[in-house]
């Protein structure tokens, strides 16, 4: 039998200084893994980095005439792959332990947990209106992180970092483009997953985020206020297609608690 393959799945657009600082920290990782890139009409500055990336380490490649949006390129980076293991990760991420992607690829595989979709930021609790509470917020962010266990159920695996197998990705019939350019996919993923009858979790794999520069910076591809108001209607779209689950809350009651009474010793 063939060993299972996992890829990882870049969106590129612009910003090379990010996708070179990600790709440097993916050469430390313990275990094979495909690279896959979509490039979003990037400039020749990222261009000419890829090129020489591929010319450097195997690479899965291709590029858009236009900037199509994070979400159908992520579908096109479905496509690209050949793993039955998908991990979608932002290229502004940096991670920080070799054996991230074994944490990942251990978390989905244990038949007991039921996990279908894996990540390394992630919120416990929705409300009614499809906003994340802040305060159930689990990650590994290096400088402060909150996961102290080797992983934590969530609700929500954020688009930060996506793990799953392909067959369940097919499953929810892939990422739902009607969201638009970037924002609500990760939300609807992570509820589609679950109402297949599978977990969200993130797993304790310390990593570096940039800040999402792919899309705040001087050149990105929209504007603060049409980014604002994309995002506004994201949240609406999932809440219309699942309010009938919301709101959420994944916390057992002792943890529900131990968060309350934390909370109440921040006052």
């Amino acid at each position: 039998m063939a060993a299972v393959t996992t890829s990882v799945v870049l969106v590129v657009h612009n910003q090379p200084a990010l996708t070179r600082a990600c790709v440097e920290s993916l050469r430390e990782t313990r275990g094979p893994f495909e690279l896959c890139v979509v490039d979003n009409a990037s400039d020749t500055e990222t261009v000419d980095y890829l090129d020489r990336l591929s010319r450097a380490l195997p690479l899965r490649y291709l590029r858009n005439d236009e900037n199509v949006g994070l979400i159908r390129a992520l579908n096109q980076g479905t496509n690209l792959a050949t793993g039955d293991l998908l991990c979608f990760l932002h290229n502004d991420t940096e991670l920080r332990d070799p054996r991230w992607l074994e944490h990942l690829q251990g978390a989905v595989a244990a038949s007991s947990a039921h996990i279908g979709l894996a990540g390394l930021y992630g919120v416990q609790r929705l409300r009614r209106d499809g906003r994340y509470v802040g305060r159930t917020i689990v990650h590994c962010l290096e400088d402060a992180p909150t996961l102290r266990t080797p992983r934590a159920e969530v609700a929500v695996v954020d688009g930060v970092c996506l793990f799953l197998a392909r067959d369940v990705l097919d499953a929810v019939g892939g990422f739902d483009e009607g969201y638009g350019f970037f924002h609500g996919y990760d939300r609807d993923l992570s509820f589609a997953v679950r109402e297949l009858g599978l977990h969200c979790a993130v797993v304790n794999a310390p990593f570096v985020h940039r800040g999402g520069g792919t899309r705040t910076a001087e050149h990105a591809p929209v504007a603060p206020r049409e980014d604002l108001a994309q995002r506004q209607a994201a949240l609406a779209r999932f809440v219309e297609k699942w309010g009938h689950r919301l709101p959420c809350d994944v916390r057992r009651g002792p943890e529900r608690l131990r968060d309350w009474l934390r909370g109440l010793r921040k006052v």
